[in-house]
């Protein structure tokens, strides 16, 4: 699913793109992005599942001084091995939004920034605000690792061929210095009712004595009760807020992961 010329112009624009920048690109098709990246970037290594663009991408840089700069990963951008890069930027496939945002986030060293095009939706949850309707676990999960702000949308006549939904582009700057605070463990408090469940399961893997079932959930009940969250939705609560329930287990020795 290739994106019309304009719209690649944009894309490359907002990545400031600097002649020193390796840039990582996920889903290149048949290169629309790609030949624009090449034309700043000091060079670029591309994820395509599809063999068959691939080799039209292949097609459409040999002979040119860019052929060089040039490197194509065919294979899963959730499996394949990641090269150091300073800059991603991405059309990405819908079905892989949500694994490409977090594994981009806990990709080390950081990168400088990444420009994402998603179905619209999704994009719309990655820079939602809280209180409102669009914010979710989704939404906390990646503020919390990464500033990222809308950068425009994409209507589905932009494309050839044109795709069933709306997209939109997203900026997304990790954090310099990420709080130090484990995913997982911070996801683990994504839904206020299994964190019973989720405390047993890190106590499991730990090896750690548990409570019988009463006095666990007791437990839990009483920091959530204690912190004034007892009647609230994790899915709708602010980053502050979640950070400070997470200190109030870590003070009374509960760990989700």
């Amino acid at each position: 699913m290739q994106v019309a010329r304009a719209e690649v112009v944009t894309i490359v624009d907002k990545a400031n793109l600097r002649p020193t920048d390796k840039v990582l690109e996920v889903g290149p098709g048949t290169g629309n992005l790609t030949v624009k990246i090449l034309e700043k970037a000091k060079n670029v290594t591309t994820i395509e599942m599809d063999p068959r663009m691939a080799a039209e991408l292949t097609k459409r840089v040999q002979g040119n001084p860019e052929q060089r700069k040039l490197n194509i990963i065919i294979g899963d951008f959730v499996k394949a091995n990641l090269p150091y890069f300073d800059v991603c930027i991405s059309n990405t496939p819908y079905q892989i939004s949500s694994p490409l945002v977090f594994r981009l986030l806990s990709h080390r060293p950081i990168f400088h920034v990444a420009v994402l095009m998603f179905q619209g939706e999704f994009a719309m949850r990655l820079v939602a605000r809280p209180g409102t309707e669009l914010w979710l676990r989704l939404s906390a999960n990646v503020q919390l690792y990464s500033k990222v702000d809308l950068v425009m949308h994409v209507g589905k006549n932009n494309f050839r061929p044109a795709p069933q939904v709306e997209s939109s582009v997203v900026r997304l700057v990790p954090l310099d210095s990420p709080p130090p605070i484990k995913f997982e463990e911070f996801d683990g408090l994504g839904v206020i009712e299994m964190l019973e469940q989720n405390w047993r399961t890190w106590c499991s893997t730990q090896n750690k004595m548990i409570d019988d079932d009463t006095n666990m959930k007791a437990k839990v009940e009483e920091v959530l009760s204690s912190s004034g969250y007892s009647e609230q939705r994790a899915a709708k609560m602010t980053l502050d807020a979640l950070l400070k329930l997470l200190s109030a287990f870590h003070d009374e020795g509960i760990h989700f992961a």
